[in-house]
């Protein structure tokens, strides 16, 4: 099974090259993912963080653009234009009434070449993107993440980082991670992962397309849940994970458990809770953080889905380990901008006694290489681990769970008007830019083996 470009890269007069894509037509066994590690383990990157030394346009007026644009301005930048393929609908949007906003074919040639234009666009692959607006007569193009990377004294938004070479240790205990997932279809997603990381090269794998269903929940993992279940929403934000659980359950689950730090997104969360699933005795929020040790810790906060424990933080609050908290969940979704490991090493007792399903990201540092599976595979060597990349937003997770049988992750698929063509064929993919989760769970062959005892009420307060 032999790599190869997709497609001729289309000439670029920027000082670094376009990026490449390559296909495989089959996803790799153990034997054949350690051979493609070897090649990207210490392959030269033609790339790195982008500066901020010329006049910014965002491409893409969704969630990301207007994230991009808030970036900017909280690191003191600004945006000259907004461009989309849907400008004309998009400039009636308060929103976006204090940018112009212009279709990608309608920008003046001064402002084509003028411009260094962050593509700010997580549903499809970075890529053909990239290609079609070199055609278009774009010269400077960039991922946007790529240019928040070189803000990261000062902003803590980390999805953009790039992986060093791998050192032998490093290559070494990769290798292990990829010899232990399930399927092969997971050691396609983690080679995606690690290819962008260190090359920014997407790769992509014909017979590992991402599942067309909501994030976390994958057919292997809803096809084992039950009305008694117990979902921690660890970073909940404004509640979307808990609002698909409930509706996936409908309805009937044992309880929930929200933690959110951040107090704006915290008050969307309750206010979003109140709609969905009013005065309903079984919800709780939490306040605190989660991490390895109990304290306090610096945190960025008016950040939306990016606040996070972070130096760069103003505001110390609580962290809390989960083991402190006399929980005993049957889910746990974890999505912490990059504190998911220490927060699972202070879930470590919680993860053994309940022996829950688990949802990670892994895409916002180098944890997601090998160190945050390899834990939880030493820590639960019996649980089923799989590694999905996700087509929508930041990011990567992961997820595990019980006893042998099944449990696995899900993905939004992409729309059909938005799938990318590489070669002759169409492909539904996760931008690599984005994000990935892993997803263990282990059943033993005589049934469901997770306790799930009665929990009490408990706070994060100090």
């Amino acid at each position: 099974m032999q790599g190869m470009p997709a497609a001729s890269p289309v000439s670029s007069s920027r000082s670094y090259p376009a990026h490449r894509a390559r296909a495989f037509k089959r996803p790799p066994d153990a034997e054949r993912a350690a051979k493609l590690l070897a090649e990207l383990a210490t392959a030269p990157c033609a790339y790195s963080p982008v500066a901020a030394d010329a006049p910014l346009a965002v491409y893409g007026a969704g969630k990301m653009g207007l994230l991009a644009r808030d970036f900017l301005a909280a690191v003191g930048h600004e945006l000259v234009m907004v461009i989309d393929r849907d400008a004309r609908r998009l400039a009636r949007a308060p929103s976006w009434w204090s940018e112009p906003i212009l279709a990608p074919d309608a920008a003046v040639d001064r402002a084509k070449h003028g411009l260094r234009l962050l593509v700010c666009v997580v549903t499809a692959p970075y890529v053909p993107i990239e290609r079609s607006l070199l055609q278009l007569g774009y010269q400077d193009i960039v991922p946007f993440y790529d240019l928040a990377e070189n803000f990261r004294s000062v902003h803590p938004l980390s999805n953009g980082w790039f992986a060093a070479p791998l050192t032998s240790t490093d290559r070494e205990k990769t290798a292990e991670v990829l010899g232990r997932w399930d399927d092969d279809i997971s050691r396609a997603h983690h080679l995606q992962f690690l290819a962008w990381r260190r090359l920014r090269e997407e790769w992509v794998f014909d017979a590992a397309a991402t599942p067309d269903c909501a994030r976390y929940f994958i057919p292997e993992v809803t096809s084992v849940l039950n009305g008694d279940e117990f979902l921690l929403d660890a970073g909940a934000h404004d509640g979307s994970v808990t609002q698909a659980f409930a509706r996936q359950m409908k309805g009937a689950f044992r309880r929930i458990v929200t933690i959110e730090p951040d107090p704006a997104n915290r008050a969307r969360l309750e206010a979003n809770l109140r709609s969905w699933l009013p005065s309903d005795p079984r919800i709780a929020l939490y306040d605190c953080a989660l991490a390895e040790e109990a304290g306090d810790a610096f945190f960025h906060d008016g950040l939306d889905y990016a606040s996070q424990l972070s130096p760069t933080g103003r505001r110390r609050i609580a962290t809390r380990p989960l083991d402190t908290l006399a929980l005993s969940p049957t889910f746990m979704k974890v999505h912490l901008e990059g504190g998911e490991l220490p927060a699972l090493k202070g879930a470590r007792a919680t993860l053994l006694a309940s022996r829950p399903i688990v949802a990670v990201t892994v895409y916002h540092n180098a944890d997601g290489i090998w160190k945050t599976p390899h834990w939880l595979m030493q820590l639960l060597p019996d649980y089923r681990f799989l590694f999905r990349a996700s087509p929508s937003t930041p990011i990567r997770r992961f997820a595990k769970g019980r006893k042998r049988g099944s449990a696995r992750r899900s993905t939004k698929g992409v729309s059909k008007s938005s799938m990318p063509r590489y070669g002759k064929k169409t492909v539904r993919r996760a931008s690599m830019s984005i994000s990935t989760t892993i997803i263990g769970a282990a059943w033993m062959s005589d049934g469901p083996g997770v306790t799930r005892p009665n929990t009490k009420k408990s706070s994060c307060r100090a």
